[in-house]
């Protein structure tokens, strides 16, 4: 007959989880300094609350059912989810002695601004962790949830409505051409402005974006020639040639690279503010070195950017 649940108690998930992965009474019993007749006994419990035998007798050893290899992994996660709910909270973290590899995945701009003062404020205060930077195609939110990545810095993607976000900063895009250009000599109205050849940035390939949609209220197209993956491409072909790019307004107050030999301008029609945040997944709340890792991100960012 199977247990209620007010029968059951915690200590069988510990239980449960060092049959599971041990595969013998012996292993299990030994692995929590329990005897083997009083594991043999939990085994009982296991069953009768679960309803299956769970391990069944193969030769001089123990299988497991199909529902035991189910809820195997199960298992183990709520072990180590009401461990960490059940543990006392830590002091302070010793940061000579944090010892740990971060991934953050963001854009190449961001890293061609930002990782510099990033790496040498995070090696300075903790010269044992170590970053990994990871390239962004999209804004896929599956290795923020898989524990593959741990900050990411971007825009938040609708598809991840249970990620934590912080605002780092605003910026806002404006178009880029080359010094020179004849689109500068002149007052940049919106019919200029859309009379000319551009090139865009987009990782998903896209020709149009906001900036058509404005242009498209004022009965205005705009002619894109050129998509290429990120805006330091853009920039490059900017730069030697009449196409207008389209860039966030940020790297030019920064002087970023490539920036050189090109001119900015406000867009003559209102696009999108861009919110940059750093995003994570909410299981990493309360890990004083995540929570050390991102307060450390977001406050070196913002005193790049004080104004944005």
């Amino acid at each position: 007959m199977v247990a209620a649940m007010t029968d059951l108690d915690l200590n069988l998930l510990d239980a449960l989880d060092a049959l599971l992965s041990e595969g013998s009474v012996t292993g299990a019993a030994r692995k929590l300094g329990l005897s083997a007749s009083a594991m043999s006994r939990t085994l009982t419990r296991l069953r009768n609350a679960t309803g299956d035998p769970l391990l069944v007798r193969a030769g001089r050893g123990l299988v497991p059912t199909p529902r035991a290899i189910e809820l195997r992994d199960v298992v183990h996660a709520l072990v180590r989810d009401v461990r960490t709910v059940l543990k006392p909270p830590t002091g302070e973290i010793d940061m000579a002695e944090l010892d740990r590899v971060f991934t953050i995945r963001a854009s190449e701009g961001f890293v061609e601004m930002f990782c510099g003062p990033l790496v040498a404020g995070i090696a300075s205060a903790a010269p044992r962790v170590r970053l990994r930077f990871a390239p962004k195609p999209d804004k896929n939110a599956e290795p923020l949830r898989a524990g593959q990545i741990d900050l990411e810095i971007g825009v938040l993607g609708v598809s991840a409505p249970e990620m934590r976000t912080r605002l780092i900063f605003r910026d806002r895009f404006v178009g880029a051409a080359r010094t020179g250009h004849p689109l500068l000599s002149g007052a940049i109205t919106p019919e200029r402005y859309a009379a000319c050849r551009h090139v865009a940035a987009s990782r998903r390939g896209a020709f149009t974006g906001p900036v058509d949609a404005a242009l498209a209220d004022l009965g205005l197209s705009r002619d894109t020639m050129v998509v290429v993956p990120g805006f330091s491409d853009a920039l490059r072909i900017a730069r030697q040639s009449d196409l207008i790019a389209l860039v966030p307004g940020l790297g030019f107050r920064r002087k970023a690279p490539g920036a050189e030999g090109i001119c900015t301008f406000p867009l003559p029609v209102p696009t999108p503010e861009i919110a940059v945040s750093a995003i994570w997944h909410p299981r990493m709340d309360a890990d004083p070195a995540h929570r050390w890792l991102r307060e450390t991100v977001i406050g070196i960012c913002q005193k790049m950017v004080p104004d944005s």
